[in-house]
């Protein structure tokens, strides 16, 4: 079998300028992961995803067709987005509503039957969000990307700070001003510890540089440290 070598390497700039336009296209559209897709979503990456191939790989398809196909679809996604937050119908209608499979306790069969999903299913995803026993979810509801949210019954529901009348703190975001042994100067800068004082803190374990430190976080008051190469003590436990 004959190799076109000039063929083969026409593929590199199109590949590369494949994903270049795939990264733009993707802005355009939107930050949502992968678990918050919808019907449609799924449909349009497909799509997006097949052109993108067949442009990058087939050299007789021209270039041009393949990126306008692919704006197109971008460009739809875009509409239907801010569609979706404008109009509850269309919302309804492009990315579906909630379905109640548990409801005060009690298995909802058409629920079940409407989502295709069976019993096992709902008891496997209650294991996952930590359900052992059916008994203690009193709501379980699909929602429209596919994810089921369950709502203990009250009895089995964790007591909070406001349930045990305990004082509160106020939460704070950790800042990471160590990360794979390089200083954050930004996130330091912006930290309730100086650089000057990370350096003291280094020098208490012996550190003349972060180099051994994986991550080292901070919030208001609290410092953490997580060094690289650690071995898990308990590896065994997971075999």
């Amino acid at each position: 079998m004959k190799i076109d070598v000039i063929e083969g390497l026409n593929v590199i700039p199109r590949c590369l300028g494949s994903v270049v336009f795939l990264f733009l296209i993707t802005r355009i559209m939107g930050k949502k992961q992968v678990s918050q897709f919808s019907l449609f979503d799924y449909v349009i990456g497909i799509s997006i995803g097949n052109f993108t191939a067949e442009m990058t790989l087939n050299t007789d398809v021209q270039y041009i067709n393949g990126m306008m196909a692919i704006t197109t679809f971008g460009i739809l996604s875009y509409i239907v987005s801010k569609a979706v937050n404008k109009s509850i119908r269309i919302r309804r209608f492009i990315i579906g509503t909630p379905t109640v499979l548990l409801d005060d306790g009690k298995v909802i069969e058409k629920g079940l039957q409407r989502v295709n999903i069976d019993i096992n299913d709902l008891l496997e995803q209650a294991r996952i969000n930590g359900y052992f026993d059916i008994s203690e979810v009193a709501y379980a509801i699909m929602e429209a990307n596919g994810n089921i949210s369950f709502l203990p019954k009250g009895e089995f529901k964790n007591p909070t700070k406001h349930d045990l009348k305990l004082d509160s703190q106020k939460s704070y975001l950790s800042a990471n001003i160590i990360v794979n042994g390089e200083y954050m100067e930004e996130a330091i800068k912006k930290s309730k510890i100086t650089k000057k004082e990370l350096i003291k803190q280094l020098k208490k374990m012996h550190l003349d540089s972060p180099d051994s430190i994986l991550l080292a976080t901070v919030t208001d008051k609290d410092l953490q440290f997580y060094f690289k190469d650690v071995e898990p003590k308990n590896y065994s436990l997971l075999e």
